[in-house]
């Protein structure tokens, strides 16, 4: 059993940045490839970003491109999410996720799930 705990939302204006973690309980973290998703009120969690067990990165959503950045720490149990250049479309619920695959780019991938933390971002 892995536990999740995400960390680091909160309110930003436009252009601001914000780093998000994801710290895991047990030790098995580095066993686990890791991703980021995010839901928007009245739409559907969707990917933004993937790390495998190695640290390869999976090509992030398109939107995020080039603003985020997905890293984790096996040694602290933790993945992090930095993100720059922040929009209002960026909006969201942000969760993590582990899994036993190569990636995690499908919620479908996720075994484990954190709660969520709230990232707002105002125009």
């Amino acid at each position: 059993q892995v536990q999740l705990v995400e960390s680091g939302g909160g309110l930003v204006q436009a252009g601001g940045s914000l780093r998000l973690s994801c710290t895991a309980s047990g030790r098995t973290f580095s066993s686990y490839a890791m991703g980021w998703f995010r839901q928007a009120p009245g739409k559907e969690r969707e990917f933004v970003a993937s790390i495998s067990r190695g640290g390869s990165v999976i090509p992030y959503k398109d939107s995020v491109k080039g603003r985020f950045v997905i890293s984790r720490d096996n040694a602290k149990n933790t993945v992090y999410l930095q993100m720059n250049s922040l929009k209002p479309e960026d909006t969201a619920v942000y969760y993590c996720a582990a899994g036993p695959g190569i990636a995690v780019v499908k919620t479908t991938d996720g075994t484990y799930w954190g709660q969520g933390t709230q990232v707002t971002v105002s125009s």
